[in-house]
């Protein structure tokens, strides 16, 4: 597991740099799930796909950008399942973007997820690894190397509200429940990156992230195997709790393609309740 952390740790300032240096422009083709790429997103999946080629312990990635399971070993242990550049169309206009990593041993399913990770690329570079054991980690980057900040704490109730979906396409239940915490008095937090959304408010201390089911997108937007999935051990292991728009935990997901998507909350405590309660979900 060492040597996948540190792999990660790697390609993370090559794809800062790649952000930083290379084109913008979209790519001829389109992902998976039918989006334009950007040419940083093939980029940035050429460059973990390479690092990962040479790691022993792993023995398939799954990439958001590309169909299917690419096998690298017979004799590895682990899948990891990644979003390259989460949030890559926010790079032109200089917003923070990230990566995250869902480490599978097993079935490819919230289980069997051992640990996870993703990195913030803003002002600074952040890392956060999550394993079963102890509080999520926090790493900074500091020249070439990334230095340990601390464990990530989550209070029991937090002062963020970041609720992702066109919401003219909202159910009315989601909306009253959106509006009833602006009333209580929420802040917006919302920048449209899955990353450094969620990565605030677990900074922050508490909140509430949401990508509900819209009508547009009954089963969500966002991938469980390269993004739900691994926040979700993230907010667990931090005090919180993720779970679906039927009181799931998230981390018990079972996909049945690698594509697979699900709506998904991750928040404090007192936010996923009184979620429960708006949306007449029985604990």
């Amino acid at each position: 597991m060492r040597k996948i952390f540190e792999t990660i740790k790697a390609v993370a300032f090559e794809i800062d740099n790649a952000i930083k240096t290379e084109d913008l422009g979209y790519s001829d083709g389109e992902n998976s799930s039918g989006e334009e790429q950007l040419k940083l997103d093939v980029q940035s999946d050429l460059i973990i796909e390479k690092a990962f080629a040479n790691v022993a312990s792993v023995k398939a990635l799954v990439s958001e950008e590309k169909e299917g399971v690419l096998e690298l070993s017979t004799t590895g242990k682990y899948t990891v399942c990644y979003d390259p550049l989460d949030g890559s169309s926010l790079v032109d206009v200089n917003l923070s973007v990230g990566s995250i990593f869902g480490i599978y041993e097993g079935e490819l399913e919230g289980k069997n997820l051992v640990a996870s990770a993703y990195v913030v690329y803003g002002p600074r570079i952040e890392l956060v690894i999550a394993t079963k054991e102890g509080k999520p980690m926090l790493y900074r980057a500091v020249g070439s190397e990334f230095k340990a900040v601390g464990e990530i704490f989550m209070n029991e109730k937090g002062k963020l509200n970041a609720s992702g979906g066109t919401q003219q396409n909202w159910s009315s239940t989601h909306k009253a429940f959106i509006d009833k915490l602006f009333n209580e008095g929420y802040r917006l937090r919302y920048s449209g990156g899955m990353v450094p959304d969620l990565h605030q408010i677990m900074l922050k201390g508490g909140g509430l992230f949401s990508y509900p089911a819209t009508s547009d997108k009954p089963n969500g937007k966002l991938r469980q195997l390269f993004e739900v999935i691994p926040f979700a051990l993230m907010y667990e292991q931090a005090g919180g709790e993720a779970i679906n728009h039927q009181g799931m935990r998230l981390l018990e997901l079972v996909p049945a393609h690698p594509h697979d998507t699900s709506p998904c909350f991750f928040g404090s405590k007192s936010e996923i309740e009184a979620l429960r309660v708006a949306y007449g979900i029985a604990q």
